[in-house]
C-alpha cells in the first residue's frame, strides 16, 4: 500500500480546498480587515484584536495539515507566504500608525527582504525548497505577538505603559530568533544548491 494511503494523504500533494490552505487564506484575508479598522473607522483596539487572532493562528494552519494528514504543494508555500505578508503587512501599518519607532520597522523588514529575495534567487536557480525551521517559526510568532502589543499600548494610561515597557522586552528575543533563522538558511541554501548542481550537470549533458 502506497505511504500516502497509509497517511490518509492518497498522494493528494496537489489538493488546494484543505482546511489549513482555508485557514492560510482566511488569515489573509483577515489581515485586510485589520488594516481597514486601523485605518478607515480608525478601531484600534478591534483591529489589534483581529491581528492578534492572526497572528495566533500562525502554527494553526501547519498543525492541522499534519494532523489531518492534509500536507499539500499548496499549503507547503502557501503557511510560510502568509506567515510573511502577515508580518510585512502589520509592521507596516502599525509603523504608520505610528505605534512604533521606524527603526524598529526597518529592522524586521530588512530582514524579511532579505530573507525574500534568497528564495526568489534559489527559486530562479531551481534549488530545492527549503523548510522552515523551528527558530524561524518561533521568531515570526514573537513578532506577531509583540507588535500588536504595542498597538494596543499605544495610548497614555499607566496600563499602556506598562505593556509597552513589557512588550520592548518581548521583542527582543523574537528578533534574536528571526536573525538566527535566516543565518541557519545560509548552510541550508549552499546545501540545497549544492544537490542541485549534479542534477543541473547532468541535464546539459543529456541536451548537449
Amino acid at each position: 500500500m502506497p505511504t500516502e494511503a497509509v497517511n490518509g494523504e492518497d498522494g493528494g500533494l496537489d489538493r488546494v480546498w484543505t482546511v489549513p490552505n482555508l485557514i492560510s487564506f482566511t488569515r489573509i484575508v483577515l489581515l485586510g480587515v485589520f488594516c481597514w479598522l486601523l485605518f478607515g473607522p480608525n478601531e484600534r483596539i478591534a483591529a489589534t484584536v483581529t491581528l492578534m487572532f492572526v497572528g495566533a493562528t500562525d502554527f494553526l494552519d501547519g498543525y492541522l495539515a499534519r494532523r489531518l494528514h492534509q500536507v499539500s504543494t499548496l499549503g507547503k508555500v502557501l503557511d510560510p507566504l502568509a506567515d510573511r505578508v502577515v508580518l510585512v503587512t502589520a509592521v507596516l501599518a502599525i509603523a504608520i500608525y505610528g505605534a512604533v519607532p521606524p527603526w524598529l520597522a526597518a529592522v524586521v523588514l530588512g530582514r524579511e527582504l532579505l530573507v525574500s529575495v534568497a528564495v526568489v534567487v534559489l527559486a530562479a536557480l531551481r534549488a530545492r525548497r527549503i523548510d522552515v525551521v523551528w527558530v524561524g517559526k518561533a521568531g515570526t510568532f514573537g513578532l506577531l505577538c509583540c507588535f500588536p502589543l504595542f498597538l494596543l499600548g499605544d495610548e497614555q494610561a499607566t496600563w499602556a505603559r506598562v505593556l509597552t515597557d513589557v512588550t520592548w522586552v518581548a521583542v527582543v528575543p523574537a528578533l534574536i530568533f528571526s536573525f538566527v533563522a535566516a543565518a541557519a538558511y545560509i548552510p541550508l541554501a549552499r546545501r540545497a544548491l549544492g544537490e542541485h548542481r549534479p542534477e543541473r550537470a547532468q541535464h546539459e549533458a543529456v541536451t548537449s
